[in-house]
C-alpha cells in the first residue's frame, strides 16, 4: 500500500512528531510511506516555547517540508501534489482545531476524483484549552475523514458526538520507546546529581490542565510525614512565576528541582530512571503520551481519573488513580506508594501490562480499516 502521513514530523519536536515517527517506522515494515510536514507549524503566538525545532537526531525520518500553517496557497499547492502521487491511503496526524482548515482544504483537494482514503488518527478531538472556531474548525477537517484512529474513551465520546456513525478503531496509545533503555536508579541520580531516596517525576510541557498546582499543594501534606524530591521537567508555556510563587509560599525550595527546558531525547531515560514513580496531576486530559513514556521505562505512574488515564493506569496495579484537583487525595497516594513499598510490585505489573501498547497493533488496525473501507 502506498500510504503518505500528513502532520507534524521531524525536524519538529514534541510528542506527536515522535508519534509520527514511529508510526512511519511501524508502517514501512509493509508498506511505501512517505511524511508530508510544515514549513511552518505554529505562528508565533500559538507558541509559547523556546524552540519548535527537534534539537536530537535520534528520531529523525525524511519528511518533506511543504505547508505554511498560515498560508491556504501551500494547504492547496500540497494538496495538488499529493494528488499527483495518487496514494491509496492519506493519514492525517489531528491534535489541535488550529489544523483544521489547513488538513481540511488539503483532504479534499487531494481526494477529489480519486480512489485514495483518507484516515485522521485523533491525538485530541476537542482541545484541552478551549478557543473560538474550535468546533467548526474541527467539524470542517475530520468531515474530509473516511475513517478514524482514536486512542482513548475520551476521544471515542468526542468522535462519536460529531460523528454519530463513524467508522473506526481505538487502539490505545503506543509506548513511546525511542528514548532508550531504564538506566539503573542508582547511575542515574548519581548523572542527575540527585540524592534523595525518594524521588517524585512531573514531565512535560508545563500548562495549566496538567495540575502542577495540584502537585505543588500536595506537597506540604506529604513532606509532614516523610522527605521527597519532586522534579517539574518541562518547558513552562503557562506563567512560569505562578509556580515559582507557589514553591516560595508552601516552603518547597529543598524539595523542589525545576529544569525548565525541552529535555534532548537523550537525556529523557535519566529524569525517568532517575525516579521512584510518575505524577500526572492533571486536571483535564484525552491522553497523555507521558505515560507511555513511564511505562517504557518501567516506572509506576499515579494519575488523576480524567480522560484517559484511567484507562493506562490500573489502580492499584501498575500505579494509583486519585480524583483530579484534590491535593489531599494525591499526597495520600503518594504516601501510600512509599509506606506500603509498592514500587517493585508496581513496576512488575507495568513491565507485562505494556506488551499491549504496541505499533504493531496501530499498523494493523490501520491495515483493517483500509481493507474494510475499500470492501464496503
Amino acid at each position: 500500500m502506498n500510504i503518505i502521513i500528513v502532520g507534524a514530523a521531524s525536524p519538529w519536536r514534541g510528542g506527536i512528531a515522535h508519534h509520527t515517527a514511529l508510526l512511519f517506522q511501524e508502517l514501512s515494515k509493509n508498506n511505501a510511506v512517505q511524511v508530508i510536514t510544515f514549513k511552518r507549524q505554529y505562528p508565533a503566538f500559538l507558541f509559547p516555547g523556546k524552540t519548535q525545532n527537534e534539537v536530537d537526531e535520534m528520531i529523525r525520518i525524511p519528511t518533506e517540508m511543504r505547508i505554511d500553517s498560515m498560508n491556504p496557497l501551500t494547504w492547496l499547492a500540497t494538496g495538488r501534489e499529493i494528488k499527483r502521487r495518487k496514494p491509496d491511503l492519506l493519514i492525517f496526524t489531528y491534535s489541535l482545531p488550529f489544523f483544521g482548515p489547513c488538513y481540511g482544504t488539503i483532504a479534499r483537494t487531494a481526494t477529489r476524483g480519486t480512489e485514495t482514503k483518507v484516515l485522521f488518527l485523533c491525538h485530541n478531538i476537542v482541545p484541552h484549552e478551549r478557543r473560538p472556531g474550535d468546533v467548526t474548525f474541527t467539524r470542517f477537517a475530520l468531515k474530509a475523514a473516511d475513517f478514524y484512529i482514536v486512542q482513548s474513551d475520551a476521544v471515542e465520546r468526542d468522535l462519536k458526538k460529531f460523528f454519530p456513525g463513524a467508522m473506526y478503531r481505538k487502539i490505545p496509545h503506543p509506548v513511546y520507546n525511542i528514548f532508550g533503555s531504564p538506566v539503573e536508579k542508582r547511575a542515574a541520580r548519581e548523572q542527575l546529581g540527585i540524592t534523595d531516596e525518594r524521588v517524585l517525576l512531573c514531565f512535560g510541557y508545563v500548562r495549566a490542565y496538567k495540575g502542577l498546582r495540584t502537585m505543588l499543594e500536595a506537597m506540604p501534606m506529604i513532606l509532614k510525614e516523610m522527605s521527597v524530591r519532586l522534579l517539574v521537567v518541562g518547558e513552562f508555556y503557562d506563567t512560569r512565576e505562578t509556580y515559582e510563587q507557589l514553591i516560595s509560599d508552601y516552603g518547597l525550595r529543598h524539595n523542589v528541582t525545576v529544569v525548565s527546558d525541552y529535555v534532548a531525547n537523550e537525556t529523557v531515560a535519566l529524569y525517568f530512571s532517575a525516579a521512584n514513580v510518575a505524577m500526572l496531576p492533571y486536571t483535564s486530559a484525552t491522553q497523555s503520551g507521558i505515560a507511555q513514556i513511564a511505562y517504557n521505562f518501567n516506572k509506576p505512574v499515579i494519575a488523576t481519573n480524567v480522560g484517559g488515564l484511567g484507562e493506562v493506569v490500573r489502580d492499584g496495579v501498575t500505579g494509583f488513580v486519585v480524583p483530579p484537583k484534590d491535593p489531599e487525595a494525591l499526597a495520600n497516594a503518594v504516601l501510600r506508594f512509599f509506606k506500603e513499598e509498592r514500587e517493585a510490585e508496581f513496576t512488575a505489573h507495568v513491565e507485562i501490562e505494556k506488551r499491549k501498547y504496541s505499533w504493531e497493533a496501530m499498523a494493523n488496525a490501520i491495515d483493517d480499516l483500509f481493507k474494510a473501507r475499500i470492501h464496503r
